[in-house]
C-alpha cells in the first residue's frame, strides 16, 4: 500500500446491454485473465436464462439477489492488550457491494451444474429467493457479529 496518497477510484462504464453499473462491476469480477467477452457471455447468458425461467426483468432479479447477499455488519480483528478480539463493525456501502458480488461468484463456482452460465443463473435465482450458499455466507457473517456483540465497545 502506498504511504503517499490513496489510489484514485476508477469509474466503471455501464454495461452495453442494460446500461447498469452494478452488472458491469459483476462482469468485471467474473472475468478471468482479461477475457471480458467470455465474462460478458456468461453474465448475459445467465440473465437470459433467468428471464426465460421467471418471465420477469432479469436486472431486477439480479439486484434483488445482490441485496439479499450484501452484509450490513461484519467482524474485524482488533488487538487490545495482547488479546485479539473479533469486533463487530458496520460495513461501508462500497465494501457491502464488493463482498456481495464476490460471495455470489464464489457460490456459483462451487455449484455442480454443467456450465458457468447455468451455475450463475441458479445461484442468482436462489439468492433472490433468500436461499443458496451466498445468502448462507451472509447469515454466517451476521451470526458471527451477533455472537461477538460483547466486544462492540472496542470499536475504533
Amino acid at each position: 500500500m502506498s504511504r503517499r496518497h490513496r489510489a484514485e477510484r476508477r469509474e466503471v462504464l455501464p454495461d452495453p446491454k442494460f446500461g447498469n453499473m452494478v452488472v458491469s462491476k459483476f462482469m468485471n469480477s467474473i472475468m478471468h485473465a482479461g477475457k471480458k467477452s467470455v465474462a460478458e457471455t456468461i453474465v448475459y447468458g445467465a440473465l437470459d436464462m433467468i428471464e426465460g425461467k421467471t418471465k420477469q426483468n432479469p436486472v431486477s432479479i439480479f439486484q434483488q439477489a445482490l441485496d439479499n447477499v450484501m452484509p450490513t455488519i461484519e467482524v474485524r480483528s482488533r488487538r487490545v492488550g495482547g488479546a485479539t478480539y473479533q469486533v463487530p463493525v458496520e460495513v461501508r456501502t462500497d465494501r457491502r457491494q464488493a463482498l456481495g458480488i464476490r460471495w455470489l461468484i464464489t457460490a456459483a463456482r462451487d455449484r455442480n451444474e454443467k456450465t458457468m452460465t447455468e451455475r450463475l443463473s441458479g445461484e442468482l435465482l436462489d439468492a433472490s429467493n433468500n436461499r443458496g450458499n451466498a445468502v448462507k455466507k451472509r447469515e454466517d457473517t451476521h451470526r458471527m457479529a451477533e455472537a461477538n456483540r460483547a466486544f462492540a465497545h472496542y470499536r475504533w
